[in-house]
């Protein structure tokens, strides 16, 4: 049994890159020129061959446009200026953990500043804190301590942080979520 042919690799476009030279399968496209001026309405051919004596791409900005819109420029200048802002954008991004202080209604005051603390530390590197009180057997009918403890500690952190929800209940755990203040 014999193989079929295979395609021929440049013709089969990326998904996420715009279709470059001859990958453009419309008969007229709208033309702009390297410095943004709108040159006008052109066969795709006549197009390709303008782009050629200049010494650049045809490349498909908007391929829904009627017709679809072509800019002549350098193809690979562009990837490269595109992958540069990605990464700079990438750079100056700052993800947000966040990171959890489980409590109970009886936790005694000397092990509440031990989570108190990891709490500073945790909003002073800039991550959300959650803090959850976990109730057991007949602690669930005080419902009222947790909210408590829960509000305790949101105004012992009130100078680094404030309370983004109120105390809730889920299932047999409480939960509520601090964020850390926004620096001047």
């Amino acid at each position: 049994m014999r193989r079929p042919p295979r395609k021929p690799r440049d013709l089969e476009p990326d998904r996420n890159e715009p279709r470059v030279n001859n990958r453009i399968r419309v008969p007229r496209v709208l033309v702009i020129d390297d410095e943004g001026n709108k040159l006008g309405e052109f066969l795709t051919q006549d197009a390709l061959e303008l782009a050629r004596e200049k010494g650049l791409d045809l490349i498909e900005v908007a391929p829904n446009a009627r017709p679809p819109v072509c800019r002549l420029g350098d193809f690979g200048k562009m990837k490269y200026e595109k992958k540069k802002k990605e990464a700079a954008s990438r750079k100056n991004q700052s993800v947000v953990e966040i990171k959890e202080i489980k409590l109970r209604p009886k936790t005694d005051e000397h092990d509440f500043d031990v989570k108190l603390r990891h709490a500073r530390r945790f909003l002073e590197s800039g991550d959300k804190v959650k803090v959850t009180v976990r109730f057991r057997g007949r602690e669930m009918a005080h419902r009222e301590i947790g909210v408590e403890r829960c509000m305790e500690l949101a105004q012992a952190l009130a100078d680094l942080g404030s309370p983004e929800s109120r105390p809730s209940m889920e299932g047999r755990q409480m939960s509520m979520i601090i964020g850390p203040k926004k620096k001047a």
